[in-house]
């Protein structure tokens, strides 16, 4: 099907209409990779070549997929993990913003704790997981802060590096214009970041919910990281691969919601 831009030339009309089709074809082989993947998955689960009480087959996971949606079970485990990798999202970007303003208005300060953000951020947070239970206790708080854990230093360090590096020449010609801090941080300085805050959104959607996993592994009695460790315990493969299966979908939708905001911005600003 041709499609015309009558506004544009013949030649910004050809341009676009190539871009569309380059575009097209990526999602065709994207999907070609996936479709294929599962094809060979299968096959080779039902001839024998891969042994499919280890490695299971689309088909067992979808089969216990529809199961576990029709009695109702998974449903709690998807809501769970849902709610507390959002949670934490949040939670982490709202305090990274204002640790780096606040690192921002204070040079000082932020001379003083950057070695202290850069030794937290490389800490294995897996390893802080039994710490948090046992000063926060086996619940749903400390599957939140290990979701945070995760994510919180480097999000901060990355923001102040974006503030800091603003355009001087803008910081200056405010304060020539006799604006204070507070003008060149809300005129200059946070706009100037949006799209630096925008990709730290979605590198730390995927590390929330890595951390929230890490945590449901230790502290939960729901959640696909639960389900995870009891399924791997009790030899239920379907079930662990269904919930790996089902993170990858949660992770794709919540980058997919990220980059709808940051479609939104490019459109309007």
């Amino acid at each position: 099907m041709n499609i015309k831009y009558p506004d544009l030339s013949t030649s910004q009309s050809t341009y676009l209409v190539t871009i569309r089709r380059e575009h097209q074809l990526i999602l065709f082989l994207r999907a070609a990779v996936l479709i294929l993947f599962l094809v060979l998955w299968e096959w080779t689960a039902n001839t024998g070549i891969i042994d499919s009480f280890i490695f299971s087959s689309p088909s067992k996971i979808g089969t216990c997929f529809l199961t576990m949606a029709k009695d109702g079970t998974i449903f709690p485990h998807m809501s769970a993990t849902l709610y507390e990798t959002i949670l934490s999202f949040l939670l982490v970007t709202g305090i990274s913003i204002l640790a780096a303003v606040f690192l921002w208005f204070s040079r000082n300060l932020s001379a003083v704790l950057e070695p202290y953000l850069v030794v937290l951020n490389s800490l294995p947070k897996s390893a802080l997981a039994p710490l948090l239970i046992v000063w926060l206790g086996a619940n749903r708080t400390t599957i939140i802060v290990a979701g945070m854990s995760v994510a919180i230093f480097g999000s901060i360090m990355t923001l102040y590096t974006c503030f800091i590096g603003t355009d001087k020449n803008k910081i200056k010609l405010i304060y020539t214009l006799h604006g204070t801090s507070v003008h060149v941080l809300t005129k200059v300085v946070l706009p100037s970041a949006v799209p630096t805050i925008i990709s730290t959104m979605k590198v730390n959607i995927g590390l929330c919910l890595v951390g929230v996993i890490i945590g449901e592994f230790l502290a939960a009695r729901e959640g696909l990281g639960y389900l995870i460790i009891y399924s791997s315990q009790v030899f239920k493969m379907d079930w662990l691969l269904m919930s790996i299966v089902l993170l990858c979908i949660m992770a794709m939708a919540l980058y997919a919601v990220i980059g709808v905001v940051e479609k939104v911005y490019q459109k309007h600003f």
